[in-house]
C-alpha cells in the first residue's frame, strides 16, 4: 500500500517509538491521527506533523470510538492502523516480603498492551472492511507492537511478557481472519531501543545494556523502528508475520 495521502492511526503516538512511527509516517505524507492518553504531548507532535490529537484510552470502547470518528472526520476513513501504545512491569511471583506479586499488576499491563490492543484493533477493522479496495483487493494494514520479552523474559516481567506474547500469537490468527477483507496483519517485536523510558536509565547501565546487543552493540534508534513498521504498510506480501529487531540479541534470565 502506498502511504502517500492515507489515513493513518498511530497509538501511543505521543512519545517513543510511537512518536517516532508518527513522524515517519507523516514525512511519507500520510495524514496521521496521533492517539496517546497524554493529551499535551498528543497535541505537540500532532502539531509538529501536520496531523491530529485524539486523546484516547485503548481499553474503552467509548474512547477509542470517538478518537476514530475525530480522526475519521479530519483525515477520511483510516487504512493504516500503527498499534505501539503500551506499558510496561516488572514484579517478582514472590516479594522479598514474602507477599505474592499483586494481580492487580498483572491485569493492568494485559489490559492495556493485550486487550486494549485487540480492542482499538477490532474497531478498526471493523470501519476498513467497509472500504473499497486499493490496488491488489488491499483495504488496509495494522500493526502490534510485542517485544523481545514476548520469547525471552526476564524475571519479573511475567506480566509483561505474558501480554507481549498474547499479540505475537494474536498475530496470525488476525491476519488469516482479516485476510477475507484485505486487511493485512504483522507485529514487529522490538530489542532495546532508545526510548524516553530507557535513556532515564543512568549512562552505565545504558552502556551496559548496549553492550549485551551482538551486533550493532548499540541500542536502537527509534527511527529503525519506524523504518520497519512503514515498511510493513509498503510490502504486500508481508502478512501474519512477527519480525524480531533487536540486533540478534536474546535477553538472559536477569
Amino acid at each position: 500500500m502506498n502511504i502517500q495521502g492515507q489515513a493513518a492511526l498511530v497509538t501511543g503516538g505521543a512519545s517513543g517509538l510511537g512518536e517516532a512511527t508518527a513522524r515517519e509516517l507523516a514525512r511519507l505524507g500520510a495524514k496521521v491521527a496521533v492517539l496517546d492518553v497524554n493529551a499535551a504531548l498528543a497535541e505537540k507532535v500532532a502539531g509538529e506533523i501536520g496531523g491530529i490529537a485524539c486523546v484516547c484510552d485503548i481499553t474503552q470502547a467509548d474512547s477509542v470510538t470517538a478518537a476514530l470518528d475525530k480522526a475519521e472526520a479530519a483525515h477520511g476513513p483510516a487504512r493504516i492502523l500503527m498499534n505501539v501504545a503500551g506499558i510496561g512491569s516488572a514484579k517478582r511471583i514472590v516479594g522479598k516480603d514474602g507477599n505474592p506479586a499483586p494481580l492487580e499488576d498483572f491485569v493492568r499491563v494485559v489490559n492495556v498492551n493485550l486487550i486494549g490492543a485487540y480492542n482499538i484493533s477490532r474497531l478498526y477493522a471493523a470501519r476498513c472492511a467497509k472500504l473499497e479496495p486499493v490496488e491488489g483487493g488491499e483495504r488496509g494494514v495494522m500493526m502490534f507492537t510485542a517485544s523481545v520479552a514476548a520469547f525471552d523474559g526476564q524475571v519479573g516481567q511475567q506480566a509483561y511478557s505474558a501480554s507481549k506474547g498474547g499479540l505475537v500469537g494474536m498475530t496470525l490468527p488476525m491476519a488469516r481472519d482479516l485476510a477475507q477483507h484485505g486487511i493485512r496483519v504483522c507485529t514487529i517485536a522490538p530489542g532495546l531501543f532508545a526510548t524516553p523510558l530507557l535513556k532515564e536509565l543512568p549512562e552505565p547501565i545504558q552502556q551496559s545494556l548496549a553492550a549485551s546487543i551482538p551486533f550493532p552493540p548499540r541500542l536502537g534508534k527509534p527511527s529503525e523502528f519506524a523504518e520497519l513498521a512503514c515498511h510493513i504498510v509498503t510490502n504486500g506480501h508481508l502478512n501474519g508475520e512477527v519480525i524480531r529487531l533487536d540486533g540478534a540479541l536474546r535477553m538472559a534470565p536477569r
